[in-house]
């Protein structure tokens, strides 16, 4: 669903200019690379942020991408609610666009057109507590267990994590108390008892 952003509303619904508020570009760029590691890649392909231009560094073009997030700047326009509005009032499919801005002028101008809109902190509270819950699902995802090819080092860490058995399933201490039958063993290859009928035979 298209995501349409009123930049500077969202700034001031986070906490991101409270590092240095007197610098603009510092925060916009911050906003953006948080928008582009909380919104999915198709998601951001479908998001369009507008920002006045009062405050835009100089030589800035009008549209921009950042992120795969287009961002525009409201050149030639009194601020960046006129540039939303016309945006807004443009869109081919307004009805499924959603704006977000806690200003009543732009929540006015998407009721009329039929768009839907949210609040700014709503929706960057909704978008952080959604990352947050990304986050955890992808540390509970994670094996514990390495994967793939294990090195010497893994090897003996694991077999000592799973009770230190060797691949006979004996443990070392069992190979201890029983190491003179062990090696009796490993010096008869077959099983007691194996061929004595043949040489009771021969006497």
């Amino acid at each position: 669903m298209p995501l349409l952003i009123d930049g500077y509303n969202l700034l001031h619904a986070t906490d991101i200019f409270g590092a240095d508020p007197g610098n603009f570009q510092q925060s916009r760029e911050a906003l953006l690379a948080f928008l582009a590691s909380a919104l999915e890649e198709k998601e951001r392909k479908e998001t369009m942020i507008v920002f006045d231009a009062a405050q835009a560094p100089p030589g800035l073009p009008h549209t921009l991408t950042s992120g795969a997030i287009t961002v525009r700047y409201a050149r030639n326009y009194p601020d960046a609610d006129a540039l939303i509005e016309e945006l807004i009032q443009q869109h081919p499919a307004a009805r499924s666009l959603v704006v977000v801005s806690s200003d009543h002028r732009i929540q006015r101008a998407a009721r009329s057109c039929g768009a839907s809109y949210v609040d700014s902190e709503r929706w960057y509270a909704d978008l952080w507590q959604r990352r947050v819950q990304a986050r955890r699902l992808q540390r509970q995802s994670t094996p514990e267990k390495p994967m793939g090819e294990l090195s010497s080092s893994e090897i003996a860490y694991w077999v000592d994590k799973f009770g230190g058995e060797d691949r006979g399933g004996v443990s070392k201490t069992q190979s201890s108390e029983h190491g003179d039958e062990s090696r009796e063993h490993s010096e008869r290859p077959f099983p007691p008892g194996y061929g004595e009928d043949l040489l009771r035979d021969d006497s």
